[in-house]
């Protein structure tokens, strides 16, 4: 398999709860959808692999679904690696409810994880957020065993990388979990 530089894994294919079940991917802000905000976010990506139900695009993308579904975000990002048509180097993984993180955003984690594993978004209390970028060959070497993934904590997978913490500037770490967020960020 051949490797491009940059990829990216966007997490769109959980449960919303919180929101009768809605495709959050489809969700309109200010007349985009909300995977339409976060694609912008990874312009610079070779290759973007979306796990959630398809929606309609204007970029090209990979849409794929864990197996089982609703493995939890670990195992749609571990499905998401193995989805590539090439492996990337290093991959930039955001949930699709951010619609805040920006070009700047990944830019400045991808200049943070220099001489690292990867760097990671944190919100104001310092707590990490889904929003990083990892070198493919870290990720892949903390990788859990077939089947163990599902249900697992993105956050457990991460513990065993060095991932430089970056602090979230103006509304980046803001994520859209339920109605009443999608309300007061319009």
């Amino acid at each position: 398999m051949s490797s491009q530089a940059l990829g990216a894994v966007i997490l769109a294919g959980g449960t919303a709860a919180r929101m009768g079940g809605v495709d959050k991917a489809s969700i309109e802000l200010h007349g985009r959808t909300l995977l339409a905000w976060t694609l912008d976010a990874v312009i610079d990506a070779g290759e973007v692999v979306v796990l959630g139900d398809w929606v309609r695009t204007e970029r090209p993308v990979t849409f794929t679904r864990e197996d089982p579904p609703l493995g939890g975000p670990a195992a749609g990002l571990l499905h998401g690696l193995s989805a590539f048509a090439r492996r990337p180097e290093e991959v930039i993984v955001l949930a699709v409810d951010m619609p805040f993180v920006s070009m700047g955003t990944i830019s400045r984690l991808r200049r943070a994880a220099e001489g690292h594993p990867g760097a990671i978004l944190c919100d104001a209390d310092g707590r990490r957020q889904l929003a990083f970028v990892v070198r493919t060959e870290a990720l892949e070497a903390v990788r859990p065993a077939y089947g163990e993934e599902f249900g697992l904590p993105i956050h457990r997978i991460l513990a065993g990388l060095d991932l430089v913490d970056v602090p979230a500037e103006d509304r980046e770490a803001r994520d859209i979990d339920g109605w009443a967020d999608l309300r007061d960020v319009e």
